[in-house]
């Protein structure tokens, strides 16, 4: 099948769902990226689309799967893989955050695309708090292992452990507000305009918090980033997974 490439990016979006609103095989439309953030698009931003496409059901577009150009950047999925796609336990859950301001351009199945979006936006309850538990975990074992580190006189390699501390730290801090946690791309921007709540946790406290893990894996502030953490846990039921940790947790909250 043959993509007429416009003279922009908007000339080539329209094109294309000009075409595959012609498709009968094409069940729905989703965009994501960048373009559906408000304020992040760029000159170098193209249009990722999702084209759905109605089980076994032959068409055309399904030649175009993980199409790419400077315009256009196409994912086409069969409506069942699409109902899952992202989801705990697949093997492309690390999708789950595009289709989390995602925008529903056709829906040929009376709402059912919407849904299915829906359903992927946020994270279900019994979701959320299996998400934290086992991210809280994994933040804490190697927070655990950075602090020995350093403790015990090798500071690169606490670094390293601390650096691999914080996308288990924004994990949790996401999920116990039942969210997606965002791409490193729109975190800023998802502090900005949706906040987690408590000041602690605005992006100009915890910006410079993860960025200074990150620089050196400084132990104050790791100690400090899980103290606020702790507390959060806490206060939505987790104590089992802190508890488990015994007198370990010492060493995160004092030298």
């Amino acid at each position: 099948m043959h993509i007429t490439l416009g003279d922009t990016p908007d000339d080539t979006l329209a094109a294309f769902t000009a075409q595959a609103a012609s498709d009968p095989g094409v069940a729905g439309l989703v965009l994501s990226g960048s373009r559906v953030h408000e304020g992040m698009p760029t000159v170098h931003s193209d249009y990722d689309l999702h084209v759905i496409l109605r089980d076994r059901h032959a068409s055309p577009i399904a030649e175009l799967d993980w199409f790419r150009s400077a315009h256009l950047d196409l994912v086409v999925i069969e409506l069942a893989e699409f109902r899952t796609r992202g989801m705990p336990g697949r093997p492309d859950h690390f999708a789950r955050y595009s289709y989390v301001h995602a925008r529903v351009l056709l829906d040929r199945l009376d709402g059912t695309i919407a849904r299915i979006l829906d359903g992927k936006r946020t994270l279900g309850a019994a979701e959320a708090r299996a998400a934290v538990d086992g991210w809280l975990d994994a933040y804490v074992n190697q927070t655990y292992r950075s602090l020995k580190s350093y403790r015990d006189g090798r500071p690169a390699m606490g670094h390293l452990d601390a650096a691999e501390s914080v996308p288990h730290a924004l994990e949790v801090l996401f999920a116990l507000h039942r969210r997606v946690r965002p791409y490193n791309k729109y975190l800023q921007w998802e502090l900005e305009r949706q906040p987690l709540g408590e000041p602690r946790w605005d992006a100009g406290r915890l910006l410079p918090v993860v960025r200074r893990i990150l620089a050196d894996g400084d132990p104050p502030t790791q100690r400090a980033l899980f103290a606020g953490i702790e507390e959060a846990a806490r206060r939505a039921g987790h104590d089992p997974v802190l508890d488990a940790w015994g007198t370990e947790l010492e060493l995160l909250r004092h030298p």
